[in-house]
């Protein structure tokens, strides 16, 4: 006959439930893994399957019940972890669709937006080409076996019971910073050419008044600026390739942060 105590039942509950919520917190928030596309039954599929496959290779688990404050607690901690670890990955798409809003700005298109389903809100058309664009790089150099990788990894350095260090997320606010800077350095190149026909245009009403800056420089800006797009767009998969490398290291600096390390 086949017997098991309380505790053995807590430990295997234990083993499957809190890597799942960790894998789940980051598949609901990490990039193209996240989409509204997806149904979330695949999403709560996916990420249980990640758990049964890497539950028995895990350090071992306290048997606690899920039920009691401290394994609730310990819940809340891997929901936590594996938001921050999500974001983190976000930033970087983020700093793309803020490139994307800084071209829209100067070639006059900032107006042409629509409902993006995966924001919730109304995004730029640039903006949009430009996440597809990393989204389908990400997917070209196997990005998301990277970052899934990584969380793996992350049991290992900051396994669900060995607590955390809620000090360690000022990483992820450091990482933050890369959305402005990031962004303005992808979308620089374009901003200083189109400033310049800017100020030609301003010189230019000056010297003819007689001639209509509104009429001739928005089509000389926008036709400029998709010269310029179609030439810098495919010249800008090293500076988003370098962000995603960057980006895993973030995730492994957050994690040695939040494990005190």
């Amino acid at each position: 006959m086949v017997s098991f105590e309380l505790e053995q039942l807590y430990g295997w509950i234990n083993a499957f439930l809190w890597p799942f919520m960790r894998i789940l917190a980051l598949v609901g928030t990490a990039p193209l893994l996240s989409e509204s596309s997806i149904p979330t039954r695949a999403k709560v599929g996916f990420s249980a399957l990640i758990a049964l496959a890497i539950s028995p290779a895990l350090p071992p688990v306290p048997d606690i019940s899920p039920a009691s404050y401290a394994g609730l607690w310990i819940g809340a901690q891997q929901i936590l972890i594996g938001i921050a670890l999500g974001v983190t990955m976000r930033i970087v798409f983020a700093a793309v669709q803020t490139a994307g809003e800084f071209i829209g700005l100067q070639m006059g298109l900032s107006f042409a937006s629509f409902f993006d389903p995966a924001t919730g809100a109304n995004t730029a058309v640039l903006a949009r080409l430009m996440n597809v664009v990393a989204m389908l790089l990400f997917l070209a150099l196997n990005g998301h076996l990277l970052m899934i990788g990584g969380l793996i990894h992350t049991f290992d350095v900051l396994p669900p019971s060995g607590g955390m260090d809620i000090d360690g997320l000022g990483v992820l606010l450091d990482w933050s910073a890369q959305v402005m800077v990031s962004g303005m350095l992808l979308a620089l190149p374009m901003i200083i050419v189109l400033l310049t026909i800017s100020l030609s245009l301003g010189i230019l009403n000056r010297t003819a008044q007689q001639l209509s800056v509104f009429a001739v420089g928005f089509p000389i800006s926008l036709l400029v600026g998709l010269i310029l797009l179609a030439v810098i767009l495919p010249q800008t998969a090293p500076f988003i390739s370098r962000l995603f490398d960057a980006a895993y290291e973030a995730m492994a600096r957050l994690i040695s942060a939040l494990a005190g390390l």
